[in-house]
């Protein structure tokens, strides 16, 4: 049985951050703790955590109101960070991708995307439903950092992946009950499997990092 984790949740002041936290409980059987992000890195660091989801938000990863402590934490953490919606343009953004208005808004579509075989949809079929709700999209040209991981059938960015840090993002809601195989994907994201990248670790005693 795998080891319990110690789950942070960021919350961008979105109403499905609790819906998230619900699911991660379920699946983790530990229950989250959810976070605002006007607490800075600097307090947040202090409390144990194995992993750190960043929240979806009604706002855009350009400005820091909106996003609060979440760009610290992609810099700073050292543990797994998984982004959703709004944490996942953040972390497009953080790691020197773009992020562009969608060619249409989707307020809580399903879509089909297909995958591309890494850790994070392990088990996963290779295409299944999810639900959208977001007006923005991190742009499909993407900086050699990023790897592409999932998409609509049309192109549209909806999963990436850093190359050498556990940062991993998705567009859709996997917490969603329209969505398929949420739970399968943040079991993942807790799975040991998800961290066999070159790590970060803190080099500094001062700054952002203590």
């Amino acid at each position: 049985m795998r080891h319990q984790k110690s789950v942070i949740i960021i919350d961008n002041f979105d109403s499905f951050t609790f819906n998230i936290a619900q699911m991660v409980g379920e699946v983790n059987g530990r229950e989250a703790l959810v976070l605002p992000n006007t607490l800075s890195w600097r307090e947040i660091h202090k409390i144990p955590h194995d992993r750190i989801i960043l929240s979806p938000g009604p706002g855009t990863p350009y400005q820091r109101r909106d996003v609060g402590s979440s760009m610290d934490i992609l810099a700073y953490a050292d543990v797994p960070v998984l982004g959703v919606c709004l944490g996942h343009q953040c972390l497009a953004l953080h790691h020197g991708g773009r992020v562009i208005t969608a060619p249409e808004p989707m307020h809580g579509r399903l879509r089909r995307i297909r995958h591309y075989g890494t850790p994070l949809f392990s088990g996963i079929p290779d295409t299944f439903e999810v639900t959208r709700y977001h007006s923005l999209v991190a742009d499909s040209v993407l900086p050699d950092e990023l790897e592409l991981i999932a998409e609509t059938e049309d192109g549209i960015v909806m999963a990436l992946r850093h190359r050498t840090q556990p940062h991993w993002g998705v567009q859709f809601h996997p917490e969603s009950i329209c969505s398929e195989y949420g739970r399968e994907l943040f079991n993942n994201f807790l799975s040991d499997d998800i961290t066999p990248f070159q790590i970060k670790t803190a080099q500094h005693k001062d700054g952002l990092h203590v």
